[in-house]
């Protein structure tokens, strides 16, 4: 058995379960989670027809690790018409089963975990994938932390030199999640001089882009690059996903794209890997990738639910409308836990422990005292629990 699964630590959800374990919600209540970050609103109609509409043929022949030239095609359009960005789609982008299943190939592919002290840099809180990535790989995960006082932006600053010079991976999450926080410009000069000066590679994970509040659209990892006149995005890959911008958790749809060496050694890798992309799926993500129109749509429902919920939650926590993503970082008084078990036991909605989220670094666990919420349920169910976390916090206090 590979003894480095003796390294992995349970993830948030079978925490949360043990954590609700011998509990009996009040039946009072119908049940209302907003603990996990799955898309709720409906798939659109056309993505569907797209899908079973590739049945007939779609299932007769081994689909290509590198995609389709048509579905790489799509995903080169949309970042251009998105960020700007004109990428190779031969050399420079690749389709992947979701970017859970590609944050944890891409850290096999890109760590060296027989060097000695090698460490993959996240932040923290964080995507447990990360962590668990990292430890897989062979190296150490470093813990950064996120600084309440600017919006939970990362401390990289924190960062001793000793630990940018055993670092091989750096994650970055922009939205971030569990907070919403988005990268401005000048986080990303300083990554990208921080990696030419220690080598290290940069995965942006950027699944939450086209949730967004503001006027403005988050700035991506490859259009920073850009910005700052660096075409060739070397040592740079972002990932993104289907999931979120177009409510198809299920069709498991994303690409990585940037830097092209790294993509060919990718490319090897997921040869061996034989995680190719379905025909069907990638028929139906060329029709989702092709249009916006329905992403607008989206966007607004979530834009309509956060300025409803949003308000009614901040009468009573430490709580906020965040930059973009679908979730509600909110602050609680006292232990985390504690707030989550007894809001699922008196008035059965189901929050996730921001402690859960994160590690204990530094001497402190910076998700504790926090809760996430997911407003991924329809606007009244998302007002509802909304309503009965008032009451629970008002029959504490």
């Amino acid at each position: 058995m590979n003894p480095l699964l003796q390294r992995l630590q349970p993830y948030p959800f079978e925490r949360l379960r043990q954590l609700f374990s011998g509990i009996t919600p009040n039946p009072a209540y119908r049940p209302i989670s907003l603990g996990i970050g799955e898309p709720k609103h409906a798939t659109p109609d056309f993505i569907k027809r797209a899908l079973s509409g590739a049945l007939d043929t779609g299932l007769t022949g081994y689909p290509p690790t590198a995609g389709e030239p048509a579905l790489r095609e799509a995903m080169a359009g949309w970042l251009q018409r998105r960020y700007g960005v004109a990428l190779n789609p031969t050399g420079q982008i690749l389709p992947v089963n979701g970017s859970r299943e590609a944050l944890f190939a891409l850290t096999q592919t890109v760590v060296d975990g027989s060097q000695p002290g090698a460490l993959v840099l996240c932040p923290n809180p964080f995507y447990q994938i990360y962590e668990g990535a990292a430890l897989l790989a062979g190296a150490q995960p470093y813990y950064v932390p996120s600084d309440p006082a600017r919006n939970f932006a990362v401390d990289w600053d924190s960062v001793p030199a000793e630990v940018w010079a055993r670092t091989q991976l750096v994650f970055t999450c922009s939205p971030g999640n569990p907070t919403g926080a988005v990268m401005p410009l000048e986080e990303w000069k300083k990554l990208f001089d921080l990696s030419d000066r220690y080598g290290f590679v940069i995965a942006s994970d950027e699944c939450y882009s086209e949730i967004y509040f503001r006027d403005e659209p988050p700035l991506g990892g490859l259009e920073a690059a850009l910005k700052l006149g660096r075409g060739d995005f070397r040592n740079l890959i972002a990932l993104t996903s289907l999931s979120k911008r177009s409510n198809v958790p299920g069709m498991r749809s994303g690409f990585v794209a940037g830097d092209a060496a790294i993509m060919k050694a990718f490319l090897l890798y997921r040869t061996y890997h034989g995680s190719a992309m379905s025909h069907v799926v990638q028929a139906a993500s060329i029709a989702a990738w092709n249009d916006e129109q329905h992403v607008i749509e989206n966007r607004n429902l979530y834009r309509a639910k956060f300025a409803q919920v949003t308000p009614m939650l901040s009468a009573v926590l430490d709580v906020a409308l965040p930059d973009a993503a679908f979730y509600l970082w909110a602050g609680v008084k006292g232990s985390d836990t504690d707030f989550a078990r007894d809001l699922y036991a008196l008035y059965n909605v189901t929050v996730l422990p921001g402690s859960y989220l994160a590690r204990e670094a530094g001497g402190f666990n910076p998700g504790a005292g926090r809760v996430r919420m997911a407003l991924v349920a329809e606007t009244a169910e998302c007002a509802e629990a909304a309503e009965r976390i008032i009451q629970f916090v008002q029959s504490r206090n």
